[in-house]
């Protein structure tokens, strides 16, 4: 005669408590490999080595890469068709923040202020802020923002960068790579690639809400380019030039991003 099978044990459910147990067990444990693989990750970064120095620096080899290969990324999506968000006047902030006076150390004397644009065949055009305000003027309210975290909605008056091109006839300058600013004193500086200098909310600004710049904004010409973080606003132009390899950039040496796009 054939025995009788043994039953099969029926597993018990398991508790509520014994539940959280086992989930929080399976969270702490996933929470130490991230952490251990994230702090492993952190160790590589902190060990290898900087990048030499050329128009960038201060950044480790692979971070560097990381940010060239995101600008990359960034300019093959790039179109004059993307537009910042923009707002009403009154939105616009009545105390505009200020962050930096590098660059601003000796205020210009307006009367006798040049834009010094450089060609890239040796000729220099001095450009006076009074032919600037004569072509037409555009304005912009855009929410500023700066790569420390904070933002602020700002109202800005000038010349489009790509009208001015086109005015001064400097079209065959803007078929280059990038366009290099500099401050009058030499002590700030960026590089900007030319699709971001042309974009049409691009502005050479005079005005601050519907009043000249005031020394510590740049006073009286600066960069507004909505594309880009603050670093890039250059404040207080004195030199403009074109070329082929990117011009010097201030923060891209002291390890930042040289694209800085948003």
């Amino acid at each position: 005669m054939k025995s009788n099978p043994k039953p099969k044990k029926v597993k018990k459910p398991l508790t509520i408590e014994q539940k959280i147990n086992r989930r929080t067990f399976i969270s702490f444990g996933t929470f130490a490999v991230l952490s251990g693989a994230a702090y492993g990750g952190w160790n590589w970064l902190k060990n290898s080595p900087k990048e030499m120095r050329t128009v960038t620096a201060g950044a480790k080899v692979p971070l560097r890469r990381a940010l060239n290969k995101t600008e990359l990324f960034f300019r093959n999506f790039f179109s004059n068709n993307n537009l910042v968000k923009t707002y009403p006047k009154e939105r616009a902030a009545k105390v505009v923040r200020y962050n930096s006076g590098i660059g601003l150390q000796t205020e210009p004397d307006i009367e006798s202020w040049r834009l010094q644009v450089k060609k890239q065949s040796g000729e220099v055009l001095n450009i006076t802020l009074d032919e600037l305000k004569s072509l037409p003027k555009t304005e912009i309210v855009f929410d500023f923002k700066c790569v420390e975290g904070w933002d602020q909605i700002s109202h800005w008056g000038g010349v489009k960068f790509s009208d001015f091109i086109h005015h001064f006839k400097l079209d065959d300058q803007a078929k280059l790579d990038y366009v290099g600013l500099v401050t009058p004193d030499k002590k700030y500086y960026v590089g900007l690639d030319m699709p971001s200098a042309m974009h049409p909310q691009t502005l050479l600004a005079y005005e601050m809400n519907d009043r000249p710049l005031t020394p510590k904004h740049g006073q009286p010409l600066r960069l507004i380019i909505p594309v880009k973080y603050g670093i890039k606003n250059l404040k207080c132009i004195g030199a403009m030039s074109f070329s082929n390899q990117r011009p010097p950039d201030y923060w891209a040496e002291q390890g930042y991003d040289y694209y800085s796009g948003l």
